[in-house]
């Protein structure tokens, strides 16, 4: 195949050499390896710390486990990496959060189902169905957390992302590129584009790359250094196809902007020589809802009982600070247009109104971040000390358990807001927004938090509604926590 361009590379960055590795400072093979390696350990130190916990707990329960504790650990062992492995969670092809979530949870069950059952042959007698069960549910939780460890401490040494050549028009290449360094954690790291365009017309798009441009010759030089190609042009013709299932890829992947369609995991189907994606609302459906509801109801009433010291005590120190009520409810618009009301903690004086129109008045600065993110970085309605903290934390809105009980909100779902703040969309969306039962928790909040604006408000909460899931509901509420820890964007 005839070469058609010229290559052009930007000084800083110097072309890779036939043989040198692409990225990290391994081939391939190892860093693949290295990957695979550094998730079976995290999971082998989750089962040991689960393990540890369910004994320690037993013991404090004077339990029965006069099994063999090794024979118990090691069957598990086994069986844990062999059903993730057996699920592909052992390495980064396969990124997707959400879907990594529900491999691993389905390999914790298989993991499980098989040493209940090595357990039924080996000793019929044993009562250990219940410890297992349980440490498969840590399992799953715990070891959600310590694999975003593994891969924060890979992506940090360059050995998470696999090198990845761009083929596409220039403007195109250039788009994915940003969008790949934006999300490191998807496991695609450019390192070359490749491209038709004339050289004249890649000079000035140089700048704004800073990847090397290769021509076909060099890409089938350098293919053993690379894992994946991203075809981010609309138009690859059979030609240009051949030539790369020609290349020793693992992987190629042709890619179209759907960013409008918002899919998570989108449904092909091949017809003829056409391929079709199918769009579905799941949380629309009758079924879906009366099991989220279930849902709602299994978590929220234990957590409830737990939280309800906790909110008692919060109480007493917010009246503690000022006089008036330790609780505040207001109006927001619920699912079907239904007005509701929100409990809350209170974290602002009694005056916070007035104190907010004053501000306004005075600060044409905040004034303009009020209307665009209905928040201030620094609110004179707060309440000093414990305001901060339990806004801080997301303490405040532990009550909202309460209206999660009552049916009028869920535990994950987008945000009830007030009237003022909804009416600043359209009316689709707000339709869209309404459609649903609204959330505790959302994934706006788990990830831009209050520091997006509407723009992003919406872009995420129309994402939620249109990929709902069991899954990405357990996502949610797993990432909440962390959220909650850092503080990221709460005001």
């Amino acid at each position: 195949m005839p070469d058609v361009v010229t290559t052009v590379v930007p000084a800083s960055v110097g072309m890779a050499k036939p043989g040198r590795p692409l990225g990290a400072n391994v081939t391939p093979a190892e860093r693949r390896r290295l990957v695979a390696a550094a998730l079976m350990v995290g999971d082998l130190v989750t089962l040991t710390i689960v393990m540890g916990l369910l004994q320690l707990g037993a013991a404090m329960a004077a339990s029965d486990t006069d099994t063999n504790m090794a024979s118990l650990m090691l069957v598990w062992a086994l069986s844990l990496c062999g059903a993730l492995g057996g699920f592909r969670l052992y390495g980064s092809d396969r990124a997707e959060p959400v879907d990594r979530l529900r491999r691993r949870t389905l390999g914790n069950i298989v993991a499980a189902a098989v040493v209940l059952t090595w357990l039924a042959v080996d000793d019929p007698a044993s009562h250990l169905w219940g410890f297992v069960v349980a440490g498969a549910g840590l399992s799953v939780v715990l070891g959600y957390y310590v694999e975003a460890l593994v891969r924060g401490a890979l992506v940090r040494r360059d050995l998470w992302s696999a090198p990845t050549v761009l083929y596409g028009t220039m403007p195109a290449c250039l788009a994915l590129a940003r969008d790949l360094a934006l999300h490191p954690e998807l496991g695609l790291k450019p390192v070359a584009i490749l491209t038709d365009e004339e050289a004249d017309v890649l000079t000035e798009a140089l700048e704004t790359a800073g990847l090397p441009v290769i021509t076909r010759g060099q890409a089938n030089i350098i293919s053993p250094g690379i894992e994946v190609a991203l075809c981010a042009s609309g138009d690859l013709h059979v030609e240009k196809a051949d030539w790369l299932a020609r290349l020793p890829l693992r992987q190629i992947f042709v890619v179209h902007d759907a960013s409008m369609l918002q899919v998570l995991n989108p449904q092909l189907r091949a017809m003829g020589g056409l391929l079709g994606l199918e769009l579905r609302s799941a949380i629309h459906m009758p079924r879906n809802l009366r099991l989220k509801r279930v849902l709602d109801l299994v978590v929220a009433i234990p957590l409830a009982l737990l939280a309800l010291p906790v909110i008692a005590v919060l109480a007493l120190a917010v009246k503690a600070v000022d006089s008036g009520p330790a609780f505040y409810a207001q109006p927001r618009i619920g699912r079907n247009g239904h007005v509701f009301k929100v409990y809350k903690l209170r974290s602002m004086y009694v005056d916070a109104e007035a104190r907010l129109a004053a501000h306004l008045e005075a600060d044409s600065a905040a004034r303009h971040e009020w209307e665009r993110f209905f928040k201030l970085s620094n609110d004179p309605r707060i309440l000093p000390r414990i305001g901060q903290s339990i806004r801080r934390t997301s303490l405040d809105e532990l009550p909202q358990l309460w209206n999660v009980l009552r049916g009028e909100m869920s535990l994950v779902g987008p945000r009830p807001f007030p009237a003022y703040h909804n009416q600043c969309f359209d009316t689709a969306f707000q339709a869209l927004r309404t459609s649903v039962p609204p959330g505790l928790t959302g994934l706006w909040q788990v990830t831009d938090r209050s520091d997006g604006d509407l723009v992003v408000q919406k872009r995420q909460d129309s994402f939620y509604i249109h990929n709902w899931s069991f899954w990405l509901d357990f996502y949610v509420l797993l990432q909440t926590v962390p959220a909650v820890l850092h503080g990221r964007g709460a005001k």
